[in-house]
């Protein structure tokens, strides 16, 4: 059966209404989802271990009579690490390498505290410190991803974090060594067998068993990006995630059949997902569908694949690469690829978007896997405000003052000012009391 997929020119009359009905995706969760997590948040701030117990009997089918049954010991971690292939040992110790370093760097650029004298001799600057402990969620359902481990625990314990809790849920027991591997890689201090809103209000609230973090990050399916958004104000979040998304802005000059496998990188994970392709050739957009048409049977996961590309994919003629830049900024892609022959001609035009894919070689997988930057990315759009999981999200700042004699002469008389302006007296007369008479 042929490919249904949209096929958009920006020169025709009705581009803008079919561009949004391509856009549009509510990122609202089913009032049916949203009202169910909020009793499994609650019953499991209520009854803590219990709860968990039950949940995860229902949901993931996995009998214990302790929470402490499921935690997975470093021992165990350890033991998976070592009974993968000697292979995927090696992969996984290269990207987190990469990771790592990218991390470090990342730290040494933004993550520091500072802080200098003025010409009073006052005290200014900013303290940099870790949370105390985090909780990273890592997917398991439709697929494993030990490269969500890697991604989430590893800018955290570059950050100094120096508690790590992942959750990953197990359906039926069945265990991923490669996620316990990456787990094990990465530095993860506590891991429990445990998934969906369950395991984020455990992680939010604590029970006698898992303990209380201070931020959960990383991504899940609908009920864990609820229960994410109902917890946030409890503890610190990175995001809502919303369905994968890819753009690859081209101009004609990569094999076609590498962009297809492109689009179908994003697709393969969520009928939901977003795979768009934007370039003035019409010639090249031509042979980018039929390699669609063409390799699409070839793929295990087709029937995501062609859900995805039917219902939030398009291919989209532009007049110019200038005006791809355009359009790409108004969707703010998660992925971003810049397949050109000059990347970086286009690269100062491109402002909102989760990652920056520059160059034909450049596949988002790489960015996925091993290239060190993280690969938990804004989505929906968030780009225009958000950024990428980083060092950054597990450390906080604290603002140092130190204000000598001198410098309370000079500052005082301007904040009780201030203060008797707003009304509030102890505020300006705890700044006059300082003032030498």
């Amino acid at each position: 059966m042929s490919l249904q997929l949209r096929q958009l020119n920006t020169a025709s009359a009705d581009f803008e209404a079919e561009f949004q009905r391509v856009l549009h995706w509510s990122a609202e969760a089913d009032a049916a989802i949203e009202g169910r997590v909020a009793e499994i948040l609650a019953d499991v701030r209520a009854r803590g271990d219990a709860a968990v117990l039950e949940y995860t009997a229902r949901f993931d089918r996995l009998q214990a009579a302790t929470v402490a049954e499921l935690e997975l010991s470093r021992e165990e971690l350890k033991a998976a690490f070592e009974a993968i292939s000697p292979a995927q040992r090696s992969a996984l110790e290269a990207a987190a390498a990469r990771v790592r370093s990218y991390h470090e760097r990342q730290k040494a650029a933004c993550g520091e505290s500072w802080s200098y004298r003025d010409e009073d001799g006052s005290l200014l600057g900013q303290k940099v410190t870790p949370l105390d402990r985090v909780g990273i969620y890592v997917p398991g359902g439709k697929a494993a991803y030990p490269s969500s481990v890697l991604m989430n625990a590893i800018p955290a314990q570059v950050a100094g974090v120096p508690e790590i809790i992942m959750v990953v849920p197990t359906p039926g027991g069945e265990k991923n060594p490669l996620v316990l591997a990456a787990a094990y890689v990465a530095g993860v201090h506590r891991a429990f067998t445990l998934g969906g809103a369950q395991a984020v209000a455990a992680l939010a609230y604590g029970t006698a068993t898992v303990p209380r973090v201070d931020k959960i990050t990383g991504p899940g399916n609908a009920y864990v990006a609820s229960a994410k958004k109902h917890v946030f104000g409890q503890v610190g979040i990175d995001m809502i995630a919303g369905p994968s998304e890819i753009l690859v802005l081209a101009d004609g000059s990569t094999p076609p059949d590498w962009v297809a496998m492109d689009l179908f990188s994003q697709a393969e994970h969520d009928e939901l997902a977003q795979s768009i392709l934007l370039c003035p050739d019409a010639a090249y957009i031509a042979q980018v569908a039929e390699a669609i048409e063409r390799l699409l049977p070839t793929m295990p996961r087709q029937a995501i694949i062609r859900a995805s590309l039917e219902g939030r994919g398009a291919l989209i003629q532009t007049r110019s690469m200038e005006e791809a830049c355009e359009i790409s900024n108004r969707i703010a892609p998660e992925h971003l690829e810049v397949s050109s022959r000059d990347p970086h001609r286009w690269e100062p035009l491109l402002r909102h978007a989760g990652a920056i894919f520059l160059g034909a070689y450049t596949s988002e997988s790489l960015g996925d896997y091993c290239a060190g930057p993280n690969h938990v990315l804004p989505t929906s759009g968030t780009a225009r405000f958000s950024s990428p999981l980083g060092v950054y999200d597990f450390q906080k700042r604290s603002s140092l003052i130190e204000v000598s004699e001198a410098g309370a002469q000079k500052l005082g008389p301007i904040a009780a000012e201030l203060a008797y302006g707003e009304g509030l007296q102890g505020h300006a007369r705890a700044a006059e009391m300082r003032l030498r008479s």
